[in-house]
């Protein structure tokens, strides 16, 4: 998996990897830079609209995705296959609680000891880890807990974080409380503390990587004082797919449900606003840190990436406020990077997701991958080439199947701490009502593809249907259905080299 990617760029050049080259020359590139990686919390693609300085100081500064997609839909799921570059039926984590997911079943796995921290560490970076870690943390274990592989430790152990107020810090071993005052505010204090820690670093001329990791826009998406109201005449986006008129050709998979009420529309209206106000404060940080590396001049020595955990859906095919669906909303998130080597206002449309992240961020630092790694670096898209033999498919996967690992490998009993017994209020997410169920499928550049655990399949042209308001299942022709079926029966167990290998040629 390791290529140095410095390396890469003359390989580029000399025509031997297959790349159409876009920039006149190599760029000269630090060999250990900085790197920091911010996690938004059920963040939309649209969302980042009203991210005016993020969108600015990374993405026009740097290289914006437009085909980035979570593979499973959900918060514990996802975050854990950002740290390990696998597939959620890779990681076994398939949900936010147990027996089929959370802190405890990553942790009793021992996924913890092979993770990106871990693998940066062996490369001589400083880590350092502010805000959310996984779902359920720090459920089975102390409060003081610190996973292997973070040199610092800044995530809350007790209390109501989702809340932005009144939580407990798990401070490098040390319980700390924060209150409901201005300054305790959640998504500031991550912040001014990821500041304290790039200062130090710098100063120490030591590599770093801070991962920094907001509630926001989680519900309940708690601005910050200063934001409280700002978007009160923001009105709730309303795309076809809104309130969708006919549900016919989704009856299959959906329970009968009648279209959304006014009461039900005026509840999403408000949501959507304090959703967007909390983003405001993250919007604030990315500033902070930006003009932090401008003052210690680093700037030119560090990669700043920005994304999300997953989508959300606020309405679109007559849901309520989740996630964990296949459809675009839920699926489709913002990447932006910025660093050495990026041109400026870069448009990247390759097919990329959430296990890339890890073998990206790896190449970076020089470190290597294990062979269990699942996703592939994006680093030569980054520098400006254009890979041939790139992924065509992306797998989509929610809940167990029969040949997931499930509950009973851990004995009888094996089940969730309540979260009371933690003392961390943890609100439920809300995962598509229950349904459809267990799904496996598919995100080409073009198509949507779904095969849901009941037999049901749904289909979708984005190019003409890019809302997916019409699945056209029962109209496809055979061989475009059969090369999807078999393309999804390689995928949907595939692991390593045989993932990548598989993603090619759907």
């Amino acid at each position: 998996m390791k290529i140095a990617y410095r390396i890469f760029a003359v390989l580029c050049l000399s025509a031997l990897l297959s790349c159409n080259v876009q920039p006149a020359s190599p760029v000269a590139l630090p060999v250990h830079p900085n790197i920091i990686f911010i996690l938004t919390d059920d963040m939309a693609m649209s969302d980042l609209a009203y991210m005016p300085k993020t969108k600015k100081l990374i993405g026009e500064n740097g290289a914006s995705f437009s085909h980035f997609f979570i593979s499973l839909s959900l918060c514990c799921p996802s975050r854990t296959s950002i740290l390990r570059g696998q597939y959620a039926h890779n990681t076994q984590i398939l949900d936010n609680e147990l027996p089929n997911g959370g802190f405890e079943k990553a942790y009793q796995l021992g996924l913890e000891h092979s993770m990106l921290p871990v693998w940066l560490q062996t490369e001589g970076y400083r880590t350092a880890l502010f805000g959310k870690y996984l779902n359920g943390y720090p459920n089975l274990v102390e409060q003081t807990y610190i996973p292997p592989g973070w040199n610092e430790w800044y995530s809350p152990a007790a209390g109501s974080p989702y809340t932005e107020f009144n939580y407990t810090l798990n401070e490098n071993g040390k319980l700390v409380e924060y209150g409901d005052k201005a300054e305790d505010y959640g998504t500031d204090v991550y912040a001014a503390k990821a500041i304290d820690f790039i200062k130090r670093n710098v100063n120490q001329n030591q590599p770093f990587f801070a991962y920094i990791a907001t509630y926001a826009p989680h519900r309940p998406s708690t601005p910050a004082p200063r934001h409280a109201g700002m978007f009160q005449s923001v009105e709730l986006p309303r795309p076809p797919s809104f309130n969708e008129s006919d549900m016919t050709d989704k009856t299959k998979t959906f329970l009968w449900r009648p279209p959304l009420s006014e009461e039900q529309i005026n509840t999403l209206q408000d949501r959507y606003r304090l959703r967007l106000e909390s983003l405001r404060a993250v919007d604030d940080m990315v500033a902070n840190i930006v003009s932090t590396l401008e003052s210690l001049n680093q700037l030119d020595n560090t990669y700043i990436f920005f994304t999300s955990d997953n989508g959300i859906h606020l309405g679109q095919h007559r849901l309520m406020e989740g996630k964990n669906t296949p459809y675009e909303e839920d699926i489709l998130v913002p990447l932006l990077v910025s660093g050495p080597g990026i041109r400026a206002g870069l448009k990247v449309n390759a097919l990329a997701g959430n296990i890339d992240l890890a073998p990206t961020i790896g190449e970076l630092a020089g470190a290597s991958m294990p062979d269990f790694v699942d996703g592939r670096s994006l680093v030569p898209w980054l520098q400006g080439y254009k890979v041939s033999n790139w992924r065509q498919a992306y797998l989509l996967e929610r809940g167990l199947t029969e040949n997931d690992q499930s509950s009973q490998d851990f004995g009888v009993g094996f089940h969730r701490i309540p979260a009371w017994m933690s003392g961390l209020l943890e609100p439920p997410d809300l995962d598509f009502d229950q349904q459809p169920g267990i799904y496996r499928g598919l995100r080409t550049d073009r198509y949507l593809y779904i095969e849901f655990s009941n037999g049901t399949i749904q289909i979708y042209d984005l190019q003409k249907d890019p809302y997916e308001l019409q699945n056209f299942a029962s109209t496809a022709t055979p061989a475009l259905l059969d090369k999807f079926h078999t393309l999804l029966s390689k995928l949907q167990n595939c692991a390593g080299e045989s993932c990548r290998a598989n993603e090619i040629s759907p």
